[in-house]
């Protein structure tokens, strides 16, 4: 039996990134980048217009006041998408939209509420200042800019700038294709109906939603019932994926084959306890090079051990650099026993106040207790030389969900 660390660093050490393939820039929306981008012009192209007014001359403006203000003659109206061939001369004024490009000769742009316009003529209370509201050339990105490098997760400001220097399609890492397999007797699917003894296969369900938000694409292959043939012919069909995944029959039971058959098919077995509590009978090791992972089944142990080491494999078959999930520090809120020689994962909730972030257990910890898993946002750690974990101490919590970054009011 061998630590999570010595787990962890097996099987990504076993892990390669996958291949590139080339996709539109919404599709590459929280993939990673297989390219270094860079700017082929400007952005933005031209000089213009921050605002709704006049673009002038700076020159003119010489002791305007709300009391004295300056008189201009307006000569043209710019909208935005357009230009204006003529130079603009010394008591001179164009109205100019937001996003209009500036006009020759001009210099500064006075915004619609500092002037009044009269006929042909426009009235300016407040110069401001040379250069005021011109948004200039290349202010946002130079042209040859390197804008995104290698390894760089897409998100909605990157696909922006991806469309603002017309990158329709891209170069991205894959994603995995995860093999899915549930294995026992005992099992039906969600469409079945239930009868005596059996129970539904939740595992399949969540592990496929685990690899979707880890950026793979889950292959659920269904039940395999507990028999050799039938685990093998599961196994084989999922050697087309990237890796393969199967949940129960890794412990040591009479019905528990999956070791057997993985050892039939040639598996080069890395691994197959861990020692950590939930989620001990964990096989790790790889079938003609692909990662394969026998998670337990029940299913608390199963989600719990994914989060620790299929996540992060699949992170970096994806292209990603940052693996694993984030842990903070919290003050646990009541006592846990635990014990020694296993590293916990507990279920909790966690919540950050004024002075800090507060943690407390979701319930019940029993390894097929799925209610619990579905209240936590944590999973406050425990190491293997603690038993107890007093109220008012502090532990590392690995933050589970997204919503954890949300509060439910503002606070600007």
């Amino acid at each position: 039996m061998i630590s999570v660390e010595q787990a962890l660093n097996t099987i990504l050490s076993h892990i390669k990134q996958l291949g590139t393939e080339r996709v539109d820039i919404l599709g590459g929306l929280g993939r990673v980048l297989a390219e270094d981008i860079y700017a082929p012009f400007n952005v933005p192209r031209f000089d213009n217009s921050a605002m709704d007014g006049y673009a002038v001359k700076f020159t003119d403006l010489k002791g305007a006041s709300a009391d004295s203000p300056v008189r201009l003659r307006v000569t043209g109206d710019l909208p935005a998408g357009h230009s204006i061939s003529q130079s603009l001369k010394s008591g001179e004024a164009v109205r100019i939209m937001t996003g209009a490009p500036i006009p020759e000769g001009a210099d500064t742009v006075i915004m619609q509420e500092d002037t009044r316009a009269d006929g042909d003529m426009v009235a300016i209370f407040n110069p401001g200042f040379s250069g005021s509201h011109i948004r200039r050339a290349g202010e946002d990105i130079k042209k040859a800019d390197r804008l995104f490098q290698t390894g760089t997760k897409l998100r909605p400001a990157q696909t922006g700038i991806l469309a603002s220097v017309k990158r329709a399609f891209i170069t991205v890492y894959q994603r995995p294709r995860v093999a899915i397999v549930s294995t026992g007797d005992e099992l039906v699917d969600i469409d079945e109906d239930i009868t005596e003894g059996k129970i539904v296969s939740s595992n399949s369900y969540s592990l496929s939603a685990l690899v979707t938000e880890s950026g793979g694409i889950p292959l659920t292959l269904g039940i395999a019932r507990d028999t050799k043939e039938a685990l093998r012919d599961k196994i084989l069909q999922g050697l087309h994926a990237d890796i393969i995944l199967s949940s129960g029959g890794v412990s040591v039971g009479d019905y528990d084959f999956v070791k057997d058959v993985l050892a039939d098919l040639g598996i080069d077995m890395k691994f197959w306890k861990v020692s950590m509590r939930p989620g001990k009978p964990l096989a790790f090791g790889t079938i003609g090079g692909k990662p394969t992972f026998g998670l337990p089944g029940n299913p608390v142990s199963a989600m719990i051990s994914f989060e620790q080491f299929v996540r992060p494999a699949i992170r970096k078959m994806s292209g990603h650099r940052n693996l694993f999930r984030t842990i903070v520090s919290a003050v646990c809120e009541e006592k846990t026993t635990t014990r020694k020689g296993k590293k916990y994962f507990i279920r909790c909730s966690i919540k950050c106040k004024n002075d800090g972030c507060h943690v407390s257990t979701t319930g019940n910890q029993g390894s097929g207790i799925l209610m619990s898993m579905a209240e936590a946002n944590g999973l406050m750690i425990v190491p293997e030389d603690q038993e107890t974990v007093n109220a008012g101490d502090t532990v590392k919590v690995q933050i589970l969900d997204d919503e954890f970054g949300f509060t439910d009011q503002p606070k600007y």
